[in-house]
């Protein structure tokens, strides 16, 4: 099989080929083409991959021999697109300098700059749209058979707007809902590979609300035992009161929300945002990846190991959270995105946490509404699961995000800076009609993607 990852040379694509490389069933991924618009960075992500394979069993053998999958890598988009089987789609418009100037922008306004939430978010979205919906109808016209599996942020939105082309073989993943049901079950002492986790919302934006094991819902143990409560990542971002109060386990980035000004705070007095951080960290791999004597494997890994350790890391220091657990430091989104490969090529039925089109899941959004929810996977696809309704006050912030994402997409096919506002300005995060024209005047002025908006 053929899987093209777009993005190729971004720094976590190591990752994906590292889940390749421990696949040896039948119907593996035997050659991986990488599509980036940078060729310097295309090479340095190829000496890792070639570093990971010489040490991986069965070496850099033949594919089909059981060996590492080929790789190769182009800078034309067509090429790398055609007879693909899988298009893994994670890549960055604006690079992470445009990331650090989303951040910059929303705080100079007093308001939250984060990648996928809130103005950053939006920002962030209105440039990559128009790029993503180029490569779903590319994917239509060069590749109609292959699965588009897009990691690419905001997820839920660029999977949104991607399903209008693509219809159900785009499929969002994100690596939040899988650790967080991973840290519930191990503090309830559960395997999570059998355990239901009864997780419901939007990416970024969704709640446990059960995890069930051998039937008998386990959460409500857990609620009623604030030490318990509060022994785990989540329970010490939001504190064993407020979930308690809440009567489900939020998404980490559900902190944004309920810790709004705090986090603000926290983010306006740091000595760098994260995008200027992954940015400077991120220039120095590449650059010393300019050394053809460097030890590829060895830079990528002490640079992922420095930047998972410091993830979310003004929102732990604002709840007094601490360092991450060290099982929370070895990622997950590529796990998630070989088990979907797998359970679709292989047709091995799983259960999932992903992005997916509503169709009837979850009854106040419309068919078409990308949510995050569990799905059966199988060769047809991901297929959502029905869920109860959530509670008001989540009903309440899915609804008032979803609006927005749509005003997003609105914008983006139509070019409208008033649609760009009032995407801005309805968000609740974003306080006010004159800080979204702001927002959309500094956006426009700092990126050269958004010159589109008039």
């Amino acid at each position: 099989m053929k899987l093209t990852i777009l993005g190729g040379g971004g720094f976590r694509v190591p990752l994906v080929y590292g889940a390749l490389l421990g696949d040896r069933g039948e119907g593996r991924v035997t050659q991986v083409v990488l599509h980036d618009l940078d060729a310097g960075r295309l090479d340095a992500v190829t000496r890792v991959l070639a570093e990971q394979a010489a040490e991986a069993p069965g070496g850099t053998s033949r594919p089909e021999a059981g060996g590492a999958p080929a790789v190769s890598a182009t800078t034309d988009l067509d090429e790398a697109l055609r007879g693909a089987d899988f298009v893994f789609s994670a890549i960055r418009v604006g690079g992470l300098e445009g990331r650090a100037n989303d951040e910059r922008v929303a705080l100079a306004q007093g308001v939250l700059g984060q990648e996928t939430v809130g103005a950053g978010g939006i920002a962030y979205g209105l440039r990559t749209v128009p790029v993503a919906v180029d490569i779903a109808r590319r994917v239509a016209r060069l590749a109609p058979d292959a699965w588009v599996i897009n990691f690419t942020n905001p997820a839920g939105l660029v999977t949104e707007a991607m399903s209008r082309h693509l219809g159900n073989r785009v499929i969002g993943i994100c690596d939040s809902p899988v650790g967080l049901g991973r840290r519930i079950a191990k503090v309830l002492g559960a395997n999570p590979r059998e355990a239901w986790i009864d997780y419901v919302g939007l990416n970024h934006l969704g709640w446990v609300r059960g995890l069930r094991v051998a039937g008998r819902d386990e959460l409500p143990r857990l609620l009623a035992d604030p030490e318990l409560l509060g022994s785990f990542e989540e329970g010490k971002l939001f504190g064993p009161d407020w979930l308690q109060s809440l009567g489900a386990i939020p998404n980490e980035y559900l902190h944004y929300y309920y810790f709004n000004r705090e986090a603000v705070r926290a983010y306006q007095e740091a000595q760098q945002t994260r995008g200027a951080f992954l940015r400077d960290q991120q220039a120095r791999f590449y650059e010393e990846m300019r050394n053809p004597s460097a030890a590829a494997l060895l830079a990528w890994d002490r640079t992922r190991a420095e930047r998972e350790a410091t993830y979310m890391a003004e929102n732990r220091e604002t709840a007094g959270a601490g360092e991450r657990d060290a099982d929370d430091l070895s990622g997950g989104y590529e796990k998630v995105a070989l088990a979907l490969m797998r359970a679709i090529a292989r047709d091995e039925r799983t259960t999932l946490i992903l992005n997916v089109r509503n169709q009837h899941a979850l009854s106040v959004l419309d068919n078409d509404a990308v949510i995050e929810v569990p799905c059966l996977v199988d060769a047809g696809g991901a297929h959502p699961v029905a869920v109860d309704p959530l509670p008001d006050h989540a009903t309440g912030l899915v609804c008032a995000v979803k609006a927005v994402e749509r005003e997003v997409l609105a914008a983006a096919e139509s070019g409208s800076r008033t649609t760009a506002v009032k995407a801005f300005a309805l968000h609740p995060l974003v306080d006010s009609v004159n800080v979204a024209r702001r927002l959309v005047d500094g956006y426009t002025e700092v990126h050269p993607g958004l010159a589109y908006l008039k």
